[in-house]
Formats: C-alpha cells, sequence, structure tokens
C-alpha cells in the first residue's frame, strides 16, 4: 500500500469499549456529550503523531498530541496535561510554567504518567486523566471543527470537536501554548 492511505472506520466510542483504556471509558460515560465522541481502530504500532498521520491521511493540523507535564516548587511535583496541534509544540518553559506558578516544567517521566494514568504512552488523552489535573488546552485546539487524538490505548484514536475537548471539566483555554 505504497502512497495509499489506510482507512479509518470511526464508531460511537461507547459502542466500542474494547477500544477505550478504562479510565478514558469511565469518564466518557459520564460525559453529557459522548454520544459525539467517535473511535476508530489503528494499527498500534502506527500510534505516534507522525507515522499515524502518514499513513491514515490526517492532517497534523486535525491531529492533537497530549503531554503530561510535571511542576515543581517547593519540592512539591504537580501535574498538567497540554493539548497542542501536531503541527506545534507545547511552550512548557514559557507558557505552561507561568500559568503553573511553578519554579521548574518538564514532561512526565513515562514510567509516572502511565502508572498515574492508566494509560498507554503512545496513546494519553485528556479525557479520564485524574480529576486534579488541569487540562490546558491551546486555544486553535479548542476551535478546531475537527480533531483527532489518543484514546488512553496505542490501538485506536478518539474524533470530536475541539469544543468538546474546551468543554472537559478541567479543560482551561490557553492562548499561546502551542508554538
Amino acid at each position: 500500500m505504497v502512497g495509499m492511505s489506510q482507512q479509518l472506520t470511526y464508531h460511537p466510542a461507547l459502542s466500542q469499549p474494547t477500544l477505550l483504556a478504562p479510565p478514558v471509558l469511565t469518564a466518557l460515560a459520564g460525559l453529557p456529550w459522548a454520544p459525539d465522541v467517535r473511535v476508530a481502530a489503528i494499527d498500534p504500532s502506527l500510534s505516534d503523531t507522525a507515522e499515524f498521520c502518514d499513513a491514515y491521511g490526517v492532517t497534523m493540523d486535525e491531529s492533537a498530541n497530549c503531554v503530561v507535564i510535571a511542576g515543581k516548587r517547593s519540592g512539591e511535583v504537580s501535574y498538567a496535561a497540554c493539548l497542542v496541534s501536531a503541527a506545534t509544540r507545547a511552550d512548557v518553559n514559557g507558557v505552561v510554567r507561568k500559568h503553573l506558578g511553578v519554579r521548574k516544567a518538564s514532561f512526565g517521566a513515562v514510567g509516572t504518567v502511565t502508572s498515574l494514568t492508566s494509560m498507554e504512552y503512545g496513546g494519553i488523552t485528556p479525557i479520564g486523566l485524574p480529576e486534579d489535573w488541569p487540562v490546558l488546552v491551546d486555544e486553535r485546539v479548542a476551535k478546531a471543527p475537527s480533531v483527532i487524538i489518543g484514546s488512553g490505548i496505542r490501538g485506536s484514536k478518539l474524533r470530536l470537536t475541539g469544543s468538546l475537548l474546551a468543554s472537559l471539566p478541567a479543560a482551561e483555554i490557553l492562548p499561546g501554548l502551542g508554538i
């Protein structure tokens, strides 16, 4: 299939529980807009953004990455999720650090993040994260008519509108997050 995109077949997310990490399924089931969220199975080896977009014919502008940031202040560590367009990267040491009021901000350690979220690395999503974690959403993602994000596992992706992501209980729209 060289040069040809693989097809994504979307289903209502709640109708495909095996395509969602357990905390994603639980959180999604409690959201009034869950019927508007779709899920598609993908090859888990193509879960990383560049490979996914190339294999499935999705633009980097339509795909969004969720990265977990560990912020440190006075010896205390706190976590936040940042949702940015795949065409950008999160401004961790500028916008995120200042917004969180921490002295140091860095990407969360893989083992720690997967343990705290019960999600697979490469599939982390803002839906189903620990309730006390802020979800910082770049304004471009919040305004997008269609966004493809992780599902908590490497074997699928979710599709929904940016406005739904911006309405997550812990979401905060943060202009300039993605640079």
